[in-house]
């Protein structure tokens, strides 16, 4: 389980984002990191009882690097203010849609999964599944059990009607989306809880359709 000292070491850095004091801190990164190693590796472990395709992933493959890429970002501070893990086959490079974990101080920890930054086939596939079938979807984000966990929405949506569809389509507000992303926040004090990975699995486990449905329409069927 994730203690305070690991929320405490993400707030300290996010103060002092700099190398010379992440190397002068180095011994709480690493305890900090074994403890998010840790949590991930109770969560991969009940992940793999209902998702075959995860049996085989190892932790470390799940974790991202706490270095940011800065390479084209105004932003210079090297390093990011949280921890984060995809839970796909192989890891975070599954190359399909995940589960994604990030845990970040001041209640700002999510678990989440959909459809983000998509080619513009994938996008055109999306709108012509809602156009042709958008009782697939709805059955599945509709749910009031969904509805309830997962009441948070990120994604863009174009401002005008997208080519090929009209103003009165009757899932106009859907065909807009360019990102579908739905995510729960955490409060500090579930991240530290005895059962938060069992609470994170739950999540993944209410989740699961909806990655199922976008990975089939993008992936499966290819």
């Amino acid at each position: 389980m994730l203690t305070q000292l690991t929320l405490q070491f993400l707030k300290n850095l996010e103060e002092n984002n700099n190398r010379e004091w992440f190397q002068a801190n180095r011994e709480e990164y690493d305890r900090a990191k074994a403890s998010f190693e840790k949590l991930c590796q109770d969560i991969l472990n009940g992940l793999s009882a209902f998702q075959d395709d995860l049996i085989n992933t190892k932790v470390k493959d799940c974790i991202f690097r706490i270095n940011r890429d800065i390479r084209f970002s105004k932003d210079k501070s090297p390093y990011k203010k949280y921890f984060s893990a995809a839970f796909g086959p192989g890891g975070r490079s599954s190359g399909r849609i995940d589960f994604f974990l990030q845990i970040q101080p001041d209640n700002l920890s999510t678990l989440g999964g959909g459809m983000w930054e998509p080619t513009s086939a994938h996008l055109v596939t999306f709108r012509q599944e809602i156009d042709y079938n958008p009782e697939h979807l709805k059955s599945i984000i509709d749910t009031p059990t969904f509805r309830s966990y997962y009441n948070h929405i990120s994604g863009e949506k174009v401002k005008n009607v997208p080519k090929g569809y009209s103003a009165d389509h009757p899932d106009i507000e859907l065909l807009k989306y360019k990102q579908l992303f739905f995510y729960h926040q955490f409060t500090d004090k579930e991240v530290i809880a005895k059962d938060f990975a069992q609470e994170v699995i739950k999540g993944c486990a209410i989740l699961k359709p909806y990655l199922d449905y976008q990975n089939q329409l993008f992936y499966d069927n290819a």
